[in-house]
């Protein structure tokens, strides 16, 4: 071959960018990649499969990891948390103008004839020495108020499920963001060697809103950083099994082949997915030891099922995942979404309602007793609670044994407990008509700050240069909710 031509095709645009991996090839897949390769830690030999970022956490923290049980749906807070007995007189009458002040309704019930007020048809009580307000409808959650932090002002801008949920978990209503469990990963890095940093379940057959993979994904970030979601049927992970006559001496060796090939192309590309598919065979080879250790719940003793129920011992129930949340992190997995679908009750809520408390009540309360008596509560942040709340008006028709409610998101209520929350306290007051907040409101990209400030990390540092901009998890808004931190 002609010497000059070979030179040229050598030195071919492709080539050249691919292979100047110190200069002009790097930076340019960074701008493409629309990130710093420089931010992203490559693991050593031997090493957890992801490092902390230098300089993380920020300053000491109170939590090492969550546990985000989140209600998919939307919660009514008027039947489990916010008692409003001066809606029993008002049964039937209609929102005034003055507490609705024009605000946006959804296209369900927007062009209802009226707005008639409904109160809970359910009792309430206070419970514990906090004397917090609770309806009968949670009676094991009532057993542990004591420990838990009330959060009755919660507000935030989407009024719509999808957007809603995606707002909650990536700080933004339009997808493509890094979840929350994926910045954790990035900054915090992991502190198990053979599980995951961040792993998603979800409760099988309840139906509901549909939940999409992005919720728990990467975004921007390095792929590496997303949530796995555990199965409840087969393996808990794909393709955890390895091939009938291919035992586990034969997958080191043909893993240790394949990774040597995987660095030969990321020492000549430096693309740092090559980096993430080497750490991720090694974190699938170590999982098919840790997982099924992980999942066989017979050296559980039978206390344990009493306290979470006998559903824990069904795979797939919220009762289980509840369980297998508390051995996660016994075992060192940073960040544990649980997801619990079907709190979506536009009508036949009094029906509806208790099926949905009598799924997760008692394991929510059970989880908590649990980390408390195994003294990992300290240093656990469990977070329960929906997208949105409900209306105080009725959607469709009200009759004497039956009603529904909309969404809304101007206030509604959650709770936390553990690590670097206060215990056996009340945030926030909403109106009368539990239409608006009152007293001391708290934001989506607030909670969030206040959940990342528990862990050690303050959240206007954690940040990710992507497209030539620094991004965050709370964008450019969000405060810490000083008063909750214990």
């Amino acid at each position: 071959m002609d010497p000059q031509r070979e030179y040229q095709r050598l030195m071919s645009r492709r080539y050249f960018l691919g292979s100047s991996s110190g200069g002009i090839g790097a930076a340019a897949l960074a701008t493409m990649a629309g990130s710093s390769l420089e931010a992203i830690p490559t693991p050593e030999p031997g090493s957890r499969p992801y490092p902390a970022l230098p300089g993380l956490p920020h300053f000491a923290p109170k939590a090492r990891r969550i546990i985000w049980l989140f209600q998919s749906g939307g919660p009514s807070q008027m039947e489990l948390f916010d008692f409003k007995p001066l809606l029993q007189k008002r049964r039937g009458q209609e929102l005034p103008d003055s507490i609705r002040q024009g605000q946006r309704l959804t296209a369900m019930t927007s062009d209802q004839p009226g707005f008639p007020v409904v109160p809970s048809s359910f009792q309430f009580a206070q419970h514990g020495n906090s004397g917090a307000w609770l309806s009968e409808l949670l009676p094991h959650t009532a057993k542990v108020a004591d420990e838990l932090c009330f959060i009755k002002s919660m507000h935030t801008e989407a009024i719509n499920h999808d957007p809603a949920i995606t707002f909650f978990l990536t700080g933004a209503q339009m997808a493509g963001r890094p979840s929350f469990g994926a910045w954790l990963s990035y900054g915090l890095g992991s502190e198990s060697e053979d599980l995951p940093a961040f792993v998603v379940m979800v409760t099988q057959g309840t139906g509901g809103q549909p939940l999409y993979d992005r919720l728990w994904g990467s975004g921007f970030l390095p792929t590496h950083y997303q949530g796995v979601k555990f199965r409840s049927v087969g393996d808990p992970v794909l393709y955890l099994s390895d091939p009938e006559g291919f035992n586990r001496k034969n997958r080191r060796h043909y893993l240790d082949a394949l990774n040597r090939l995987n660095q030969i192309k990321f020492e000549e590309f430096s693309d740092p997915e090559i980096s993430t598919r080497i750490a991720q065979y090694e974190m699938a080879f170590r999982m098919q030891a840790s997982v099924p250790k992980l999942t066989d719940l017979s050296n559980e003793p039978e206390s344990t099922f009493k306290l979470y129920g006998e559903d824990a011992r069904k795979p797939g129930t919220f009762a289980s995942n509840c369980l297998l949340a508390r051995r996660l992190a016994e075992r060192g997995v940073r960040f544990v979404q649980l997801f619990h679908r079907g709190w979506d009750q536009h009508g036949k809520l009094p029906t509806a309602l208790p099926k949905q408390c009598q799924a997760t009540d008692q394991a929510s309360a059970a989880l908590i007793q649990d980390l408390k008596q195994r003294g990992m509560l300290d240093d656990t942040l469990v977070v329960w609670g929906g997208e949105f709340g409900r209306t105080v008006y009725c959607q469709g028709p009200l009759s004497e044994n039956d009603y529904g409610r909309d969404h809304h998101p101007r206030c509604f209520t959650m709770w936390m407990a553990g690590g670097g929350v206060k215990s056996g306290m009340t945030l926030g007051e909403t109106d009368d008509y539990c239409y608006n907040i009152s007293r001391d409101p708290v934001h989506v990209h607030d909670l969030q700050a206040t959940i990342l400030h528990c862990l050690g990390i303050g959240h206007k540092k954690l940040t990710f240069k992507y497209q030539g901009r620094d991004f965050r998890l709370t964008d450019v808004h969000g405060k810490v909710v000083e008063k909750i931190l214990a």
